[in-house]
């Protein structure tokens, strides 16, 4: 099992937008299940239409995370 980093966020529909950070995979679900369903699948296709035009797998995700900030009193709620 190779690991690549992926991007959620809402959708203005209230589903759920899905993209791989590495490469130019995008999907959409009505879930964050779905999304993330689709986006799996069009990792898989784009790596398979790379190897058979010859190129190389790109290495896997190694360290992705996520900050908090403390939002300025101006914005914050």
């Amino acid at each position: 099992m190779t690991t690549y980093a992926v991007i959620y966020e809402r959708a203005d529909d209230g589903g759920w937008w899905a993209r791989a950070a590495e490469f130019p995979v995008y999907s959409h679900g009505n879930t964050r299940e779905e999304a993330e369903q689709e986006v799996k699948a069009g990792i898989v296709f784009h790596l398979e239409e790379t190897l058979r035009e010859g190129g190389e797998l790109p290495p896997e995700s190694d360290d992705v995370g996520t900050v908090s900030v403390e939002l300025p009193s101006v914005v914050a709620p």
